[in-house]
């Protein structure tokens, strides 16, 4: 007869966080806050929030919080310092991410190479800091958050859609090489949120809340493998697909 799982034990005690600031991210530190998380650590380019989010950590649970400050711009560049985890999270959290000026990306290629520094070449560091192989051969998490903008191309984001599809294929890649493993590699493509990144460019019926994402996502922590969020984007995107050139170059 198997014994229910101790509610004093949480199944993810430690968390490092990149791209903490963002909304869905605070979301989710606060949703692990409740279920039993006390150490985090905090990696942002906004020392304010982060330092508002610390706090707001310690007094609800009492948790340790230790800060990073990055720009991911600065990350992305060949001659910068590679980063460096110093201990063991049981989740590694990615997200990160800025939608940019897609209008002016198409004749600025400044803009351009700061969006995909944003979405994808500022992320590598840290990921290849996360995914030793001495890492991956223990039991954790790794949760990146990606787009359905990544599976295909559109005339009026085509350069984010490209960084996170890339983003995608590279964490496709990492979830393949931990398969079997102890170690869990998920990709959530999101579809629109309520955040600052879409306020104004989504129909609100269309936007998830991050505290529901939060939510469900810790309703099963140790999933892994490519996940829509909210569910119901496979379906569209799989549509969005089949759409012949025509229709899609109206998107």
């Amino acid at each position: 007869m198997s014994r229910p799982l101790s509610t004093s034990k949480p199944v993810i005690r430690s968390a490092f966080v990149l791209g903490s600031t963002s909304t869905v991210a605070m979301a989710i530190c606060h949703e692990l806050a409740r279920s039993g998380c006390r150490r985090f650590h905090l990696v942002a380019r906004n020392a304010q929030a982060n330092a508002s989010l610390a706090e707001s950590l310690r007094r609800s649970c009492n948790a340790e919080v230790s800060l990073q400050i990055s720009d991911l711009h600065m990350d992305s560049g060949l001659a910068a310092p590679r980063p460096r985890i110093n201990g063991d999270y049981d989740l590694y959290l990615i997200a990160a991410g800025s939608l940019g000026d897609a209008e002016l990306a198409r004749h600025d290629a400044g803009e351009a190479l700061a969006i995909t520094a944003a979405n994808y070449s500022g992320l590598l560091p840290w990921l290849t800091a996360i995914a030793t192989q001495e890492r991956l051969s223990r039991p954790g998490r790794l949760w990146v958050f990606s787009s359905v903008a990544a599976d295909r191309g559109r005339p009026s984001n085509y350069v984010y859609g490209a960084a996170k599809a890339a983003l995608t294929v590279f964490c496709e890649g990492l979830l393949l090489r931990c398969h079997g493993g102890p170690f869990a590699v998920r990709v959530l493509k999101a579809g629109f949120m309520a955040t600052r990144m879409t306020e104004g460019k989504a129909p609100p019926a269309l936007c998830a809340e991050p505290k529901t994402i939060a939510r469900r996502l810790l309703k099963r922590p140790n999933r892994r493998g490519i996940e829509y969020i909210p569910f119901w984007w496979l379906m569209m995107m799989k549509a969005i697909r089949l759409l012949p050139q025509s229709i899609a170059a109206r998107l």
